[in-house]
């Protein structure tokens, strides 16, 4: 039985004070919450602020991003042991905005992934298509591309810590999702493809993610599904209530 996990990205929202405020009132909604994972994800800025108000809560901190070195000459850059130290357990790594706007690729979401792993952050690896490429009857192709190259020379212990998050591209902050069936089948997919490049063991115990315009009103029908592990949350996360239900979602 994979255990459901919920993550919600703040994205570049919230100020050290705002992330202070929504984290304390989603720490008092969650109280007692069993049997889910829950992890946000602030801004850089905000995640030394956020560990202290966690720290007795069953919320885990995650981090937007990593770098793939440890150190040097890399202004602007996050080192992975950087974020250790301020409370990280989980970072998130090629999402499709940094896909679209940073020109992040399969081979970089692949350093980085090795980097983390390393430093024993636990990566939630993203991949997803286009609108376009959906239309064009690409998604499968595009999904395994993403998975073999991203998680190319991954040993067996590395990859059975890996949380991948299916995000299609086109549903991401515009409202639309996809149906729950729709979900299922690359989800489905997803997991075969595992069992196929590592083990069967392995793609059953991996938790796979939905991201997409995920809210209160769609995740019980998400959760419902076979291969649906929980979801990497946008918009809705900002909102403590709508996080919170979305985290104790019925199935």
């Amino acid at each position: 039985m994979r255990r459901p996990f919920i993550a919600g990205n703040w994205k570049m929202h919230n100020t050290c004070a705002e992330s202070v405020a929504l984290v304390s009132r989603l720490a008092g909604m969650l109280s007692g919450l069993a049997g889910v994972d829950v992890v946000v994800a602030p801004p850089f800025t905000a995640l030394t602020a956020v560990t202290s108000v966690i720290k007795n809560s069953s919320i885990a901190l995650a981090a937007q991003n990593v770098f793939w070195e440890e150190k040097g000459a890399f202004t602007g850059e996050i080192a992975p042991a950087m974020l250790k130290d301020a409370g990280c357990a989980y970072v998130i790594i090629g999402h499709s905005e940094r896909r679209q706007y940073f020109h992040e690729t399969d081979e970089t979401v692949n350093r980085r992934l090795k980097t983390a792993l390393r430093a024993s952050l636990i990566p939630i690896v993203c991949i997803g298509e286009t609108l376009a490429e959906r239309e064009a009857d690409k998604t499968f192709g595009i999904l395994e591309r993403q998975i073999r190259f991203g998680l190319i020379d991954l040993s067996l212990d590395e990859i059975g810590k890996v949380i991948i998050a299916y995000e299609p591209v086109w549903a991401i902050g515009t409202g639309r999702t996809a149906t729950p069936e729709q979900a299922q089948e690359v989800h489905g997919f997803i997991r075969k493809l595992i069992a196929q490049l590592f083990s069967r063991e392995i793609a059953d115990r991996m938790r796979i993610l939905y991201g997409g315009s995920v809210k209160p009103d769609n995740i019980d029908q998400l959760m419902a599904q076979e291969d649906i592990d929980g979801a990497l949350v946008g918009g809705a996360s900002l909102k403590a209530e709508d996080f919170a239900r979305i985290a104790q979602f019925k199935s």
